[in-house]
């Protein structure tokens, strides 16, 4: 009985250690899985080597031949031993009888023998046959793999040409190959899409960012004995929150980075990125997809980042990127650049002055009437102007080019006819698109007023300009002789 409990209570320790022991391999797993979200940039940077054209080359090493096992050893040749009668013994042996029927007894056995050696010669002949149509075999398999292998070299090499002379293919071959050997967490999404502009060298890419998930929900485990259950303490909602904004920063610029350091050729000039997640919408049960970072930089300007310093989410605010305010709600921004931007569709000119009444008001327009006027003025202030299409144009109303020999260069045109405040997304949008199109300008032009943070922000860019309705009214009686009517002025100079 003092034995069954001791055993009883032995067992019942060592369960309890086993269980403990779980409870710390799991708060291991989740260190260890958390340690990684936070290192996704540093350890890309640090660790990993980028892809290259030399790196997706393949080397021939032939295999060497080794047959069958059944086949790889000799048949075994017959021992006479084996088949030789035994002589007669004793006194009648040395008398010499029954030696006629030994002597019978050695012929038939050299007759065995003799076809047991022919019997050996035929399967070793057959063996030998087959080790040398394996071999061959083995010989057209390695030579076919050898031609597998020069063929694919000669591929990339074609590819890397054409990569150096900017083909569109090339290139965008070229980025899938960097984006898919990219190495993440296990439950990463790697779903992506690239669209590549020769004439510019942009670079367009859209990837889709791990779901909240990602980020685990437990700090640590303990095992309560007392319970017989391993209790997980989960994670602050504010750290994880804080991880998974890190995460989402991290990826996007890990990916900036890994085109650039893979682009030996110096064949893309900027990268413009848009971080989606795919999900489902909680409120309506449907796919979504929505943006939850955008950016877009150029290579001298990314070069000048130490990677293995920054705050993630504060480099990508230097990058003037937008970054969804509450990335753990799935709150969207609007990308900066989109796939259909790189296509201009160009419409006919309307002449809206002609036809309009003294002292128009310019909330009266439709839009496509204001966006050709916006464009006539630009046209009489002495830019060759067009507009574009109105549907999917992304925002971009009218594209012009400025022949002055010191301002030439291609200018994107927004229009905005709205009572309300201009939004700083919209404002920050034609900064991606001007960015994008490598424009000499970005001109947004609205009825109604900027915001303060619009403002700050044309003046730091540099290439905006913001035309309020208040500057709209002085262009149009300075270039068209039109007096106007613009929208609403700002709250602060309403009359009291």
């Amino acid at each position: 009985m003092a034995e069954a409990k001791r055993k009883a209570r032995e067992e019942k320790l060592a369960y309890e250690a086993a269980r403990a022991q779980d409870a710390v391999d799991r708060t291991s797993v989740v260190g260890h899985d958390a340690e990684q979200l936070s290192s996704l940039l540093r350890t890309a940077v640090v660790d990993s080597r980028p892809l290259t054209f030399d790196s997706l080359r393949q080397e021939f090493t032939p295999s060497v031949f080794a047959p069958k096992a059944a086949l790889s050893r000799e048949t075994p040749t017959p021992r006479w031993e084996e088949y030789e009668p035994t002589p007669p013994r004793g006194l009648l042996g040395a008398l010499g009888f029954g030696r006629r029927a030994y002597d019978a007894e050695v012929e038939a056995a050299r007759k065995r023998y003799d076809s047991a050696l022919r019997d050996q010669a035929r399967k070793e002949q057959k063996r030998l046959k087959k080790v040398q149509e394996e071999r061959n075999r083995h010989a057209e398999r390695n030579r076919r793999k050898a031609a597998e292998i020069e063929e694919w070299n000669a591929r990339i090499e074609e590819r890397r040409t054409a990569y150096q002379d900017r083909d569109v293919e090339a290139v965008e071959w070229f980025v899938d190959q960097a984006l898919a050997a990219s190495k993440y967490p296990h439950g990463f999404p790697k779903a992506h899409q690239v669209s590549y502009q020769a004439d510019t060298g942009d670079l367009l890419v859209e990837i889709d960012l791990p779901l909240e998930d990602a980020v685990p929900t437990a700090r640590a485990y303990r095992y309560v004995k007392s319970r017989d259950e391993i209790v997980p303490t989960p994670r602050p909602e504010k750290e994880r929150k804080e991880l998974y904004a890190s995460v989402l920063a991290q990826t996007a610029l890990r990916t900036v980075y890994e085109l650039f350091a893979a682009d030996n050729d110096d064949v893309i000039k900027s990268v413009a990125l848009n971080g989606h997640v795919a999900t489902i919408d909680r409120a309506t049960g449907r796919d979504v997809h929505p943006c939850l970072i955008t950016l877009q930089t150029d290579r001298e300007e990314f070069d000048h980042l130490v990677l293995t310093q920054v705050d993630p989410r504060a480099c990508l605010k230097r990058l003037r990127s937008l970054i969804s305010p509450n990335p753990y709600e799935l709150e969207p921004v609007r990308p900066l650049v989109t796939f259909d931007l790189s296509k201009f569709r160009l419409m006919d000119s309307l002449d809206v002055v002609a036809g309009l009444d003294s002292r128009p008001v310019l909330m009266d327009l439709s839009p496509t009437e204001f966006e050709h006027l916006v464009r006539q003025l630009f046209e009489a202030i002495g830019l060759d102007s067009v507009n574009t299409q109105p549907s999917k144009d992304e925002g971009v109303d009218a594209v012009a080019m400025n022949t002055d020999p010191v301002m030439k260069g291609l200018c994107i045109i927004q229009a905005k006819r709205t009572r309300n405040v201009v939004p700083f997304e919209t404002v920050s949008a034609l900064a991606g698109v001007v960015e994008h199109k490598r424009a000499a300008k970005g001109i947004l032009v609205t009825t109604s007023w900027f915001g303060k943070a619009s403002e700050a922000f044309a003046n730091e860019h540099g290439r905006l300009e913001l035309l309020d309705g208040a500057n709209l009214v002085h262009l149009f009686k300075e270039h068209l002789d039109l007096e106007v009517t613009p929208g609403p002025l700002p709250p602060k100079r309403r009359p009291q």
